[in-house]
């Protein structure tokens, strides 16, 4: 049993609080992905789980027993972090069953529980070589084997996939996601990249400043985001956001304008707004359409396109001055200073109040 709770959990360095009251609970053999950006508390969060930062304030649980105060040693977890943190002068062998050596387990024992993390991470044949003769995904393979060997309840895994190029990233996400399958474990894994997030966890926790903004499945924050931050942190290109003037307020829609945008219904989603006021109208650049020549509901110019192949992004300058990414799933051939027409489904747009 390896449920995780945090209930309040607050943590301060001198007077400045860097954690602000967090309140998660991670199920048994869930993959849980905290993501955010640079200085959310992502980390620290991770570290204070792990015992490595003491916790201020607040209770943290792991299997059903109170461990604020139990050493990292006792709590039945393995980390694995950015940097490889392994011994260069030792074998992936040695290096895999370090932390049996220490616990002074028999040779026979180590060993086996060696081989089967090879097995799983099929790394049978890199046993006998040393760190420098690895490429940087098989050193991280050798870390995420050295956790294995312990045999933990709860693996830790911060940023482990920074320091690897773009497409073996996609390997090492691949392995992480086949190996939670394998093992069942419970897994918490902090990453910046929204990539990660949404391809591995099967529940995202997003963090800024310190608090949680959202805690759901993946495709539950990328199609309700809770606040305009959400929003726009998950999903690439982001999204784009327009400030609006309210035009009408129902009782589900509410219609409004800008001078680059024709008057539009937006679902309030819950949201309140008032006649006369401003909003800020939240739309996927994937959602965003070419329309015919002034039958379109937005209007500006391309300023830059990249074609990629199967996927044409364009930055477009609006009418009013404002700012639209659009992605497109074809190849076009758009030039600079060309004029655009827009449209979108109301449906999938997003209505969020100044204040969020």
């Amino acid at each position: 049993m390896a449920e995780i709770v945090l209930h309040d959990i607050r943590k301060s360095f001198g007077r400045v609080e860097v954690i602000k009251g967090v309140d998660i609970t991670i199920e048994d053999g869930e993959f849980v992905v905290f993501v955010g950006p640079s200085g959310c508390g992502k980390s620290t969060l991770l570290r204070m789980i792990a015992g490595l930062e003491d916790i201020t304030s607040g209770r943290l649980e792991i299997g059903g027993a109170v461990v604020n105060d139990i050493p990292p040693k006792e709590r039945g977890i393995a980390m694995v972090f950015q940097s490889y943190a392994i011994f260069p002068h030792m074998t992936v062998r040695e290096n895999m069953a370090f932390g049996l050596t220490i616990a002074k387990a028999p040779k026979e024992e180590k060993e086996r529980k060696v081989q089967e993390a090879a097995r799983i991470l099929q790394m049978e044949d890199l046993l006998d070589r040393k760190p420098s003769q690895l490429s940087g995904g098989q050193r991280q393979r050798v870390a995420i084997g050295r956790a294995i060997t312990r045999k933990p309840s709860v693996f830790l895994f911060d940023e482990p996939l920074s320091n690897l190029d773009a497409a073996l990233r996609m390997d090492m996400r691949m392995e992480i996601g086949r190996l939670h399958e394998q093992l069942g474990a419970t897994m918490i894994y902090v990453t910046h990249d929204q990539v990660e997030a949404m391809t591995l966890a099967d529940k995202i926790v997003v963090l800024k400043d310190g608090k949680v903004m959202q805690v759901g499945k993946p495709m539950e924050l990328y199609h309700e985001p809770a606040n305009r931050f959400v929003a726009g942190f998950l999903g690439a290109p982001s999204m784009n956001f327009l400030e609006v003037d309210v035009l009408e307020v129902g009782a589900d829609a509410v219609l409004v304008r800008n001078d680059a945008l024709e008057p539009t219904q937006v679902k309030r989603r819950g949201r309140n707004f008032e006649k006369g006021g401003k909003a800020i109208l939240g739309i996927r650049p994937q959602y965003l359409k070419l329309a015919d020549a002034d039958a379109g509901m937005l209007h500006g110019k391309v300023m830059l396109t990249e074609r990629l192949g199967t996927e044409t992004v364009v930055d477009m300058s609006l009418v009013n001055g404002g700012k639209v990414i659009a992605s497109f799933d074809e190849d076009l051939i758009l030039n600079a200073g060309e004029m655009l027409d827009l449209s979108f489904d109301p449906a999938q747009a997003y209505l969020f109040s100044g204040e969020e």
